[in-house]
């Protein structure tokens, strides 16, 4: 037998640090790694329910500075000294607690052909699962077997998570959003939903009651936490988001942006890791849901809506929306396609309500004064600043900066970031040198048509009649006719290349 470690330390000879907080990562109940019948594992004491979050095998006499809380510790017990008695084994259970275990596999090789009987007493006294652990069975098996569980929780999660936003985001288009919303989110978390109006008053709840006192106390949560980020007003003192368990209900409150005292409450009777993320979605779709409608900005953004409706032009309407020099940002997110509620919060992140979603592309209009930077998660393409007259022109740059951002794996792209010659002369500019410089051959399209064509294939002329599907004399015919009708030498390079340029501005 190899040479035993001296006993551990008891819990009075060396102070204990707080028990270790889980990691966030969905837990994998004992139950479903005592049903593997490949492993054979054998419950000795304690109860079946616990969650396991991995495996870690030591021969540690302490184990607690070496934990992180939620494993399954794995021990053949070489570390126990020959003759040990209770108190060595209870003062080992004591630790594994102490540093917040899930449970303790036993291995019955090959230091110990049973599991010492006083290690049983010990762990079930203290409410720690004890399991045996066969001779056929490695505790990399076991190791193996909790990971494969851990990853199964988590993919079960991801979906419980991404089907609970599309779900939410479904409920707020419905006639009466709110109470949608509410319901969606109580189901999704197995509780109660509680929105609470600036005056502390319940406006609307969903799902199932919690106890008086859980009730008082999420009341009294939200009376405590205050607003955060854009549309905070005013941000106040104390925390955007509290948490407490009271009766063994889990409560958690988070601040909406809509204005002080505005807030959910959510009580479940467990808390899983993907409930936060799930919980903020709601916040962010009640905080658009319950937002002042009808205020000076409001009135302004319907009424240029109208007017544009009618035919009026951008430059009269935009005074109404909040400036005269505008940028306009197209977006897609690093992976998947954006809802409503993402849409919303990168629009309120931009600083603009101008905001919208089409075909997996959010398209927000941000004042000239309000500056675009990378957001975490998304990829954005930005067009140049302009006028309202050319939002259609900037749209078209922001679709194709955005297009290059993905296919260079950016998170931004800037239109006219690529330091192109075109890029530097403004674009009215260009299309009106182009329409007078081609004015003479504009009359009629095959000329413009066929000059483009040849400059494009270095005056080929048989390239060119093929490209255009005519004959080679035909080509030769437009071309000395465009050289006429526009007095220019075409075997001049710097003539090509004014042409050219002029060609790629003019409408075709």
């Amino acid at each position: 037998m190899p040479s035993a470690a001296p006993p551990p330390p008891t819990p009075a000879a060396q102070p204990t640090p707080p028990t270790p907080t889980p990691p966030p990562t969905p837990p994998v109940p004992l139950s479903a790694l005592l049903a593997r019948g490949d492993l054979g594992l054998v419950l000795l004491a304690g109860p079946r329910d616990a969650d396991v979050h991995w495996a870690q095998a030591s021969e540690m006499a302490d184990p607690l500075p070496y934990l992180l809380g939620g494993e399954l510790l794995l021990t053949a017990g070489v570390h126990v000294p020959p003759g040990a008695g209770a108190g060595y084994f209870d003062a080992y259970a004591e630790r594994i607690v102490a540093a917040g275990g899930a449970a303790l596999g036993f291995g019955v090789a090959p230091v110990h052909d049973t599991v010492p009987g006083a290690l049983v007493a010990a762990c079930g006294a203290r409410g720690l699962p004890l399991l045996e652990v066969p001779r056929r069975t490695t505790f990399s098996a076991v190791a193996r077997a909790v990971g494969e569980l851990v990853a199964r929780a988590r993919l079960a999660e991801l979906r419980r998570v991404a089907e609970a936003q599309r779900s939410l985001a479904s409920a707020a288009s419905r006639p009466d959003p709110v109470s949608s919303v509410l319901r969606q989110l109580a189901g999704a978390l197995e509780g109660r939903a509680v929105l609470f109006g600036p005056d502390g008053t319940v406006r609307a709840t969903a799902g199932r009651e919690p106890g008086p006192r859980a009730r008082a106390a999420l009341a009294g949560l939200a009376r405590v936490v205050r607003p955060a980020g854009p549309g905070a007003s005013p941000p106040g003192p104390g925390p955007s988001s509290a948490t407490d368990t009271v009766d063994g209900t889990h409560l958690a409150v988070y601040a909406l942006g809509t204005g002080p005292g505005y807030a959910l409450g959510i009580a479940t009777a467990r808390r899983e890791p993907g409930d936060h993320t799930i919980a903020s979605a709601a916040s962010v779709l009640l905080t658009l849901l319950t937002g002042e409608r009808g205020g000076p900005d409001d009135a302004a953004r319907s009424a240029a809506l109208v007017r544009l409706l009618l035919g009026a032009a951008p430059r009269e309407v935009a005074g109404l929306l909040g400036g005269d020099r505008w940028t306009l940002v197209h977006a897609c997110p690093d992976g998947g396609a954006p809802d409503p509620a993402a849409a919303a919060a990168l629009g309120a992140a931009l600083g603009s309500p101008l905001v919208d979603l089409a075909d997996g592309v959010v398209r927000v209009l941000v004042p000239a004064d309000s500056p675009v930077e990378r957001r975490s998660g998304w990829v954005l393409g930005v067009s140049a600043v302009v006028g309202p007259e050319d939002w259609p022109a900037a749209d078209a740059q922001a679709a194709r900066a955005l297009g290059r951002a993905r296919a260079t794996r950016a998170a931004l792209v800037r239109h006219g970031s690529g330091g192109r010659l075109a890029d530097l002369v403004p674009r009215r500019e260009a299309e009106e040198h182009a329409r007078a410089l081609l004015a003479p051959i504009a009359g009629t399209p095959a000329l413009p048509r066929t000059l483009r064509a040849w400059l494009s294939l270095h005056g080929s002329w048989d390239r060119t009649a093929v490209a255009l599907s005519v004959h080679r004399n035909t080509v030769r015919q437009r071309i000395a006719r465009c050289a006429a009708l526009l007095e220019a030498d075409l075997d001049d390079p710097d003539v090509r290349m004014e042409l050219w340029f002029a060609l790629r501005r003019f409408p075709d």
